[in-house]
């Protein structure tokens, strides 16, 4: 599995990598607080995103609750050779800043 941990998305975001992080929760959830600069595609979205996330070339790292639904846009990204990881523990684990 393609996976980074909330520490390693921490350091990266603190090192400028050049990341594109996606939260696939709900509005409400995403509303309740994300990570600063994440882009919102919701879960069910996620399909009729490919095209445009495969324009950025870039690393991306898919934020959920828990990690369990960013797992499943990972895995389902990876299928058009998109470079995904899935960031387990998800916002629960998150020890950085949220933004409301």
């Amino acid at each position: 599995m393609y996976e980074m941990t909330t520490d390693e998305v921490l350091q990266a975001i603190e090192a400028k990598e050049d990341i594109l992080l996606i939260d696939v929760r709900e509005a409400d959830e995403v509303a309740a607080g994300h990570i600063e600069n994440s882009l919102h595609i919701p879960l069910g979205e996620v399909p009729q995103a490919v095209e445009s996330l495969q324009e950025q070339n870039k690393k991306m790292i898919m934020i959920c609750r828990s990690g369990a639904r960013s797992a499943n846009a990972t895995m389902y990204l990876r299928q058009f050779d998109i470079e995904a990881y899935n960031m387990i523990g998800g916002i629960l684990d998150w020890r950085g800043e949220l933004i409301y």
